[in-house]
């Protein structure tokens, strides 16, 4: 496969320009309009000469992504779709507020864990991303909003799965984009195996569970079987990932009217967060027109309260991006819905 310009490091592109006959230094210069600016169309590197430049565009992917649509919310968050170079589509949203700057971005063309509230998961997992596609996500983010100061890996797909192509992305991003890796989140469903390799990383990345339920019976209601792990793993290995980045992980639990809502629930998920160390993020369900269904007010302040009871950290997800297409996977979604009339 040809090979993304977003992805190639200083090396490489070393390499290329010695094996291409082109000057040394131009490398650097590449280097910089990449990692520094996040350009990716060589046309718009204006200080190499038009035969470079036409040469990594014949010889990258440069770039293979584009945007195809934008949702934007009276609050300002963008969702924007982006269509790959073989015509799938993926999301990621740019969430701004007065302190910070935060991306969003998605490891995989749809999902393959299927949680039953989701809508990123509706119709399986197409394909994983490569790294130059979810550095192309970056890089497009930040050349429409400036340079994010948080990047959270909560898109679609489940990353852990592709763990590969992800871990490339993450190192990327922090040797040659200088990101700091405190600035970056990866979400997993809880995917045990996946959940290994990332604590063997033993980086300063920051890790988020999406636990949703605090026993087996009831995550049984909400994530198909085949790729369910016991709590209790769930948990042994997000330990595991503290020892080894020394940061505390969080528990994400989107909060279902009937399902998972319960005061037992709360007092339950509360004394496992205290029990080990974690954090909680309240997210009450925002509907995608399916089974489920959000909470009234008084059951989510009293589901919160009842955490704080038991000692543990609990905030609740400020809510950005309320609209039509808010939930994960329902712009692409909708794409696909469209496509199919």
């Amino acid at each position: 496969m040809t090979p993304f310009l977003a992805a190639a490091d200083l090396q490489e592109l070393k390499t290329y320009c010695l094996d291409h006959n082109f000057p040394a230094f131009r490398a650097s210069q590449i280097d910089s309009w990449l990692h520094t600016h996040c350009v990716i169309d060589p046309q718009n590197m204006k200080n190499l000469p038009n035969d470079l430049k036409n040469a990594l565009q014949q010889d990258f992917l440069a770039p293979a992504s584009r945007i195809t649509e934008i949702s934007t919310s009276p609050d300002q968050v963008e969702k924007l779709l982006l269509e790959l170079h073989d015509g799938e589509c993926i999301e990621m949203v740019i969430i701004p507020t007065e302190k910070r700057l935060t991306f969003c971005l998605s490891t995989q063309v749809g999902c393959p864990v299927g949680c039953r509230f989701c809508a990123s998961g509706r119709n399986g997992l197409t394909r994983n991303l490569t790294a130059g596609e979810m550095l192309e996500e970056f890089c497009i983010g930040t050349l429409r909003a400036g340079r994010p100061d948080n990047l959270v890996f909560m898109g679609i797909g489940e990353g852990l799965l592709n763990f590969e192509q992800l871990a490339i992305t993450l190192n990327r991003l922090v040797d040659e984009f200088t990101f700091s890796p405190r600035r970056i989140t990866v979400s997993t469903s809880g995917y045990v195996p996946g959940m290994k390799k990332f604590a063997a990383m033993k980086r300063e990345f920051n890790l988020a569970v999406s636990l949703h339920a605090p026993d087996d019976n009831t995550r049984a209601k909400l994530i198909p079987a085949k790729l369910r792990y016991p709590v209790a793993e769930i948990l042994a290995a997000a330990d595991e990932i503290a020892i080894a980045n020394n940061r505390q992980y969080t528990l994400e639990y989107t909060l279902i009217h009937g399902i998972n809502d319960s005061i037992d629930h709360a007092v339950k998920l509360g004394k496992l967060a205290f029990a080990h160390h974690a954090k909680i993020n309240l997210i009450p369900y925002n509907e995608t027109g399916g089974e489920f269904h959000r909470p009234p007010l008084t059951v989510i302040e009293n589901f919160e309260n009842a955490i704080l009871d038991t000692g543990a950290r609990v905030t609740r997800r400020t809510e950005r991006g309320s609209s039509k297409t808010a939930a994960c996977g329902q712009l692409r979604a909708s794409k696909n819905t469209g496509n199919n009339r």
